[in-house]
């Protein structure tokens, strides 16, 4: 093994005493490889922040001075929005997931890559009187849920003790994670891990509070997660982008390698059937969601998901672990299952004055009913039907001005009846609105190359309300429906794939009724253009260095019509250089770039081939990422006894001892290469993708 820095051991204040609660220390740590540090009181759970783009491995000391296995403080990938209070306390930093690591007094560390600063926030999480044993069902039809009072919630430590938790409309969504912790905890551990999480959450990120809305443990335990109400739309710290009209469940440990219990899996299965219920959303269904910014969704972009999804859905994130996201389909066809029968998607529009319709669909054909009561509870309209879909209107229009209850429901008695639907009428209705009214892209090109050949429109509804789209040409002349029918609030998309219109500018204009029959109306613009089809590099990375492998890049493409082009360089949203301005005309060309602008080769890095070609309609863009690269990966051995190694990028790796001659492709990181364990001697190099290569590392 390589030898590290020489241990230091670093002591800190004094010890604090011990307390009833959860508490969190916090200490800058020197960014250097090998540290040994004392903690300033013993400690059961640890995270660790840093900033730079390296990577950080620690391992932490028992009492009785035995070690644990080295653990990869991976980025917490659980969390807030950007545009938040909480989203923004730790800008700047990596933020680890926490670590159940039970009671332990030192921490080690190894740092890989480029770590700046480094921090570690040790929480001391005593067991009190450990986990409830006996759970009731804190309201009717609920799972058993232990409640934040029954373990033990800080509220001292919550930040939004003023204003509240934010509250969203409704639940639009649920996500499914895993907190990436440890799965070696006893049962009564578990209400110290959700106490520590809590406390790490909002003392050590700097959130408002635990970021999970229900945590479930590996014993089927469910936990109340942050504060607002269970059956409130509580906006958490989970979803970064989607984190508004979502609830997040988060299985307490890693679920990379480890599998679901029964009792797990049953009881993500009930909070999840019981939380979707509430909300009256179909666990089958697909949503849309715009997402307000992540690495995976840039801001304002549309995203078609699952009413139950994995984290890693919306984000670069193995969450909720490869075994969970396996089994979220059968999941979420349990889920489906419990509770039958159930009422999905209500809406009721109109209001007192005129028609007041109620619709909703059904999980089943089964008998359903609307009844209608004014201020005193007297019944004064009702409908009755039996299918698969709720459908009554009420005649309001010759009745008293006021406020009036209705309740919506589905099945028999008892057992076999669906949650039903109650709420007001007579309230002054939130005004229609249409906002983010869009055509992506700007220009289709429905030429079956694949790229732009399909239309999504996309669009927010501010309160349910009857829409029609129209298309209409340059002119204003009306060319067909796309669509009509009645939409629900919030965020919808749908895509138009049968694209038959001609070459030319064309707008749609979305027109939706209020409830007193007014009409408000948005349009965009867009255009259809097939004349730029098949564009495509010959290689996506180039290293031109002149050794004669992967020199150069060819951009092909064919032309429908005329048109002048001009291909430009682009990095980091900066225009480089112009490479090609020139007037082709109809059939497929080629141009050739070889990392030069005029006799200058460009740095090494990522840039973007933009290709514009303006014809007789309109100017096409279509942009191609390319990667300049001529220096060779970094290798590194990190242990000669494992065979470990490190580099910096993607590539393969040969490696040889005697006759024996192995490749592989590894990611960058840490790797092993097992048969050199007992090998004398070895040679090893790595290639990436254009074949820079290292030079040999022998040992």
């Amino acid at each position: 093994m390589k030898p590290f820095c020489a241990a230091i051991v670093l002591f800190f204040a004094a010890p604090g005493v011990a307390v009833a609660s959860s508490s969190l220390v916090a200490r800058d740590l020197p960014a250097r490889s090998g540290v040994v540090a004392k903690a300033p009181a013993a400690f059961d759970l640890v995270g660790m922040h840093w900033r730079g783009s390296g990577v950080v491995r620690f391992r932490t000391q028992r009492a009785d001075g035995t070690w644990s296995k080295w653990r990869l403080s991976a980025p917490e990938d659980d969390l807030p929005d950007r545009n938040t209070a909480e989203g923004r306390r730790s800008r700047g930093w990596h933020l680890g997931n926490p670590f159940w690591v039970g009671r332990s007094e030192r921490i080690q560390y190894r740092l890989g890559g480029h770590v700046q600063r480094l921090r570690a926030f040790f929480v001391r999480s005593p067991l009190l009187g450990g986990t409830p044993q006996h759970v009731k069902p804190f309201t009717e039809n609920a799972p058993p849920i232990i409640t934040r009072a029954e373990w033990g919630a800080n509220e001292a430590i919550r930040r939004n003790k003023k204003k509240g938790p934010k509250i969203a409309d409704n639940v639009h969504i649920a996500f499914v994670h895993h907190t990436a912790g440890t799965n070696n905890y006893s049962r009564s551990q578990s209400a110290a891990i959700v106490r520590g999480i809590e406390t790490y959450h909002v003392l050590g990120n700097g959130w408002d509070d635990i970021g999970y809305n229900f945590l479930v443990d590996k014993y089927g335990q469910v936990f109340e997660g942050r504060y607002g109400g269970m059956e409130k739309a509580v906006v958490g710290a989970h979803a970064l982008g989607f984190n508004y009209g979502a609830v997040g469940v988060a299985l307490l440990g890693n679920y990379n390698g480890a599998g679901l219990t029964a009792a797990e899996r049953a009881s993500l299965v009930k909070v999840l059937a019981w939380r979707l219920d509430l909300a009256h959303l179909d666990p089958l269904s697909h949503v849309t969601r715009i997402s307000t910014g992540n690495p995976e969704f840039a801001r304002g972009s549309v995203a078609d998901l699952r009413a139950i999804s994995g984290h890693r859905d919306t984000y670069p994130t193995s969450c909720p672990g490869n075994n969970v996201y396996a089994q979220l389909p059968s999941i979420t066809r349990q889920v489906a299952a419990t509770g039958l029968p159930k009422i999905y998607s209500p809406l009721v529009l109109g209001g007192v004055g005129g028609n007041v319709r109620f619709a909703a669909r059904l999980s089943s054909a089964v008998p359903w009913t609307v009844t209608v009561a004014d201020s005193l509870g007297r019944v004064v309209a009702s409908g009755t039907g039996t299918s698969s879909t709720l459908d009554w209107t009420w005649d309001a229009s010759l009745v008293v001005p006021g406020r009036y209850t209705y309740t919506m429901a589905a099945g028999g008695g008892g057992a076999a009846a669906a949650r039903p639907v109650r709420g007001l009428i007579g309230t002054s209705p939130p005004p229609v609105t249409v906002t983010q009214f869009r055509v992506e892209p700007a220009v289709v090109s429905p030429n079956g190359d694949g790229v732009g050949d399909a239309a999504r429109i996309t669009y927010f509804l501010s309160a349910s309300a009857p829409i029609t789209l129209t298309l209409a040409d340059a002119s204003g002349h009306q060319l067909a429906t796309l669509f009509s029918g009645i939409v629900s609030q919030g965020s919808h998309s749908f895509v138009w794939s049968q694209v038959g219109i001609p070459n030319g500018r064309y707008s749609i204009t979305i027109s939706a009724s209020t409830p007193s029959g007014k009409k408000v109306t948005s349009k965009t613009t867009f255009y259809v253009d097939r004349t730029l089809a098949q564009v495509k590099l010959s290689a996506p990375a180039i290293s031109p260095n002149g050794d004669g492998v992967f020199d150069d890049t060819s951009l092909s493409f064919r032309l429908d019509a005329a048109a002048s082009v001009r291909v430009e360089l682009w990095r980091a949203q900066k225009l480089v250089g112009t490479l090609v301005e020139q007037a082709l005309g109809i059939g497929p060309a080629q141009i050739a770039w070889n990392g030069r602008l005029g006799s200058t080769r460009v740095a090494d890095g990522s840039y973007e081939l933009v290709l514009k070609a303006k014809d007789a309609v309109t100017r096409i863009t279509q942009r191609l990422p390319i990667v300049v690269d001529t220096k060779p990966p970094r290798l590194r051995l990190v242990s000669r006894r494992r065979a470990q190694f490190w580099t910096n990028e993607p590539a393969t790796v040969t490696a040889s001892s005697g006759a024996r001659r192995v490749s592989k492709h590894v990611g960058a990181g840490y790797f092993s290469l097992p048969f050199l364990r007992r090998a004398r001697h070895f040679t090893v190099t790595a290639t990436d993708a254009v074949g820079n290569k290292t030079p040999s590392l022998r040992a």
